[in-house]
């Protein structure tokens, strides 16, 4: 934008802090990475004119991330003021890249890798804690790297939206210990000072009150009443999900829908005693026999033992068509009363909190679908599950998930699948047997 200033007064603030542990809570998109690298660049070249050297990590929630400060935060800065540097991919351990600028001749150097618990052994660096909030296991990363900046000429950059306050960022942001440096930026903040942005435009586009407090006016979210809280869920998350399809029992539940909301398939494998989510299929106004051809697809690519479908109201038919097709032992109906509720959503939350269960990193629309599901008091006392609808969905993603989750804890039995590719599988079920005792069927 013409006439914009490079940087804000609230960033000009960050920058002129010498605080040896600062901490930021910035509003989305008010640029917190670019000017928390922009100090890491400035300290450098700093101490490459005085003959001394410099080193910062940037421990970043993910490997693209990563990439992103290098990229969108580090050399562009340093293109901007026109200094030279090396820019490459080094190894960093057994299965992961550090993407390093090296500045001057003395050895210092900028890099950013994906953070996990390991990571920060071994250093000896500056470091920076890239949306620390969103980090799996922050407060094993924390125990790690703390040891890291004991020096006392090494600087520890903490930077992060708000995520709940089950992570080791909310204790940094509010415990009283006079250590960090606190700077809080919401986007009301970040506009008086001149960030050019429609707050009310934003705040519709969002339409989510909960998600407009935490993100933007970074607020720490009561997560008391979430039946799955944003840490539970980052520790599911995989950069890995969905992956390729190994040939394993697969486990599928659907949530169907009619007009407004969304059809959901979800196709979990079973990998070892973990479930990984391999596909999550979304069709919206479409006919039944559509969304039944999709699950006639999800039979033949899978090897699937047992599939979930909500039978509640309009999916009676679309289920009894499914069982004739597919066989009343592999599709299950499932009647959605609040005790069978509960049921597949406890069958789903226990095998996220044992880390059983894989979800894809940064899936914005199932990120907010699993955390919509709020535990409240029923009339009697006994807990019920409730879920606002927002943006076209009425938390069917986490329906869908959680009857994959209850189909996988049910009792296994063998069809006879046979192999016919690499990822194909055909179900040789016989209708003959579909009236057959239960023990005409092997235990899988």
């Amino acid at each position: 934008m013409a006439g914009s200033p490079v940087l804000y007064p609230y960033q000009r603030r960050y920058l002129a802090d010498p605080a040896r542990f600062k901490a930021g809570m910035w509003s989305r998109q008010t640029g917190k990475t670019f000017t928390t690298t922009l100090e890491a660049v400035l300290d450098v070249l700093e101490a490459e004119a005085e003959g001394r050297v410099s080193r910062w990590t940037i421990l970043s929630v993910s490997r693209d991330r990563a990439l992103d400060a290098m990229d969108n935060g580090v050399k562009l800065h340093l293109r901007a003021i026109g200094a030279a540097f090396e820019a490459l991919d080094v190894p960093f351990e057994a299965d992961e890249l550090a993407h390093l600028v090296r500045i001057g001749k003395n050895g210092s150097y900028i890099r950013a890798v994906a953070s996990k618990p390991s990571t920060a052994r071994g250093m000896s660096d500056n470091l920076i804690l890239d949306e620390f909030a969103h980090h799996q296991d922050s407060r094993a990363i924390w125990t790690a790297l703390l040891p890291v900046v004991s020096r006392p000429d090494l600087k520890l950059r903490v930077i992060s939206t708000p995520n709940g306050k089950g992570n080791k960022f909310y204790e940094i942001m509010t415990q009283p210990d006079g250590l960090f440096s606190r700077h809080v930026v919401t986007i009301y903040d970040a506009v008086a000072d001149g960030l050019p942005r429609n707050i009310e435009e934003l705040r519709r586009a969002m339409a989510d009150p909960i998600a407009w407090a935490q993100e933007f006016e970074c607020q720490f979210v009561d997560e008391a009443t979430a039946w799955l809280p944003y840490e539970l869920i980052d520790g599911c998350e995989d950069p890995a999900c969905p992956g390729e399809y190994q040939g394993g029992p697969c486990y599928v539940g659907m949530d169907f829908a009619a007009r407004g909301d969304l059809t959901v398939i979800a196709v979990l494998e079973e990998v070892g005693d973990v479930l990984w989510l391999r596909e999550l299929i979304e069709v919206r106004a479409t006919s039944f026999a559509a969304q039944l051809a999709e699950l006639d697809r999800v039979m033949r690519d899978y090897r699937v033992i047992r599939a979930a479908l909500d039978q509640t109201g309009l999916g009676e038919m679309p289920v009894q068509e499914a069982q004739r097709r597919h066989g009343q032992y592999r599709v299950e109906g499932v009647l959605f009363s609040p005790a069978r509720k509960l049921d597949m959503a406890t069958a789903l939350k226990e095998r996220m909190e044992d880390r059983r269960l894989r979800l894809p990193q940064g899936h914005a629309a199932l990120r907010a679908d699993l955390h919509s599901v709020q535990r409240v008091a029923g009339p009697n006392g006994n807990p019920r599950l409730v879920a606002e609808r927002e943006n076209g969905s009425h938390a069917d993603r986490f329906w869908a998930l959680a009857l994959a989750c209850s189909a996988a804890a049910q009792p296994k039995f063998a069809y006879g699948y046979e192999p016919v590719g690499t990822r194909k599988w055909s179900g040789r079920y016989d209708p003959a047997l579909e009236d057959a005792p239960m023990d005409k069927f092997s235990a899988y």
